[in-house]
């Protein structure tokens, strides 16, 4: 098995696994929240059917983007799990995020309502922090594995993860965990002091808590759809690898661009040594695009174009994007 078709493995277990755990629980937090009348409960129950939805469109994503490339998208369809996670996040906000914010300013600023069994929701919520810790544990882990892969910290490795699946999972899992202790926390302080209000204030805090996941996970995704740049460690090996070979004498632009999940673009312009013949060229083009791929397993497509170094245009062009390309063609922050 491939270390693509791993990865696709591990996150559809990732995404199955919480999708599961949160309708579950959902169903299991709207029935509290209907019993005990918290306002945080159904609050919480919203996540939890907002998380569902989420775990649907990433499920749609992991599916459509293993399409393989046709006349109509000679690239592939990689590219829509960043579409489809980017619906997720703007699922995570309109869902849950503004049902939570509504709940808490209309417990808040409305009539103070009595609380009825909160044990009720104290049982659900331990529960439901149970089973979320599952699904947690197993976004953590998929994370920590890739990263030792990659032998990157977690922090770093979660910062460039082209896959957006187990970092969805993962961040709307923290989330809800925390929403869950802001439940907790809203509904014992209505039970000790008999006014809703606390109540509502937990729920405006898990709104915004939700808002701020969309928020996180939304600019990742928009990065991703627009065309990020690939892991600076593999365009430095192939910068490094285009200026080693001999019919190469300068690398005179080099571009590359994530175009799915462990899909990676490459785009060079090189001047060659003035001696070949375009035969010789053609074939130095064919042999060094083939080690590329073999070398760098991200690397899918290779595009090598014959240029003049002094070229004044081009030359301008590069250096308005990278700046001076011999000395660091891309920056390690994305």
């Amino acid at each position: 098995m491939s270390e693509q078709e791993e990865s696709g493995g591990e996150s559809t277990l990732t995404v199955l696994l919480a999708g599961g755990v949160n309708l579950a629980i959902a169903i299991l937090k709207l029935i509290a929240g209907i019993i005990t009348g918290s306002g945080a409960m159904l609050s919480e129950a919203a996540h939890s059917f907002a998380d569902t939805i989420t775990e649907v469109l990433l499920l749609t994503a992991l599916k459509r983007s293993e399409r393989p490339a046709d006349r109509v998208h000679p690239f592939g369809y990689g590219k829509e799990r960043y579409f489809w996670s980017l619906l997720a996040a703007v699922s995570i906000f309109a869902s849950g995020a503004m049902f939570a914010l509504y709940e808490g300013f209309t417990t808040v600023f409305g009539e103070s309502e009595e609380q009825t069994n909160p044990i009720v929701g104290y049982a659900v919520l331990g529960i439901a922090f149970v089973l979320e810790g599952v699904s947690w544990l197993q976004a953590i882990r998929q994370v920590r594995k890739e990263a030792r892969q990659e032998r990157r910290s977690f922090f770093t490795y979660l910062r460039m993860i082209d896959d957006p699946a187990p970092k969805t999972v993962l961040f709307e899992d923290s989330a809800a965990l925390i929403g869950l202790l802001l439940a907790f926390a809203g509904i014992g302080l209505h039970q000790l002091t008999g006014s809703s209000v606390w109540d509502g204030i937990a729920s405006i805090l898990i709104g915004l808590l939700l808002a701020c996941v969309a928020y996180l996970l939304g600019r990742t995704n928009r990065g991703l759809l627009v065309g990020r740049q690939a892991d600076p460690r593999i365009v430095r090996g192939v910068r490094d690898h285009l200026v080693s070979a001999p019919e190469i004498e300068a690398l005179v632009d080099l571009q590359t661009m994530l175009m799915g999940t462990d899909q990676v673009l490459v785009c060079a312009r090189v001047d060659f040594d003035d001696s070949l013949g375009a035969a010789d060229v053609e074939v130095a083009c064919v042999r060094i695009a083939g080690e590329l791929t073999e070398g760098f397993h991200d690397v899918t497509e290779v595009f090598i174009e014959p240029v003049p170094r002094s070229d004044p245009n081009l030359r301008a062009a590069v250096l308005a994007r990278y700046g001076d390309l011999t000395t660091q063609p891309i920056e390690d922050s994305q």
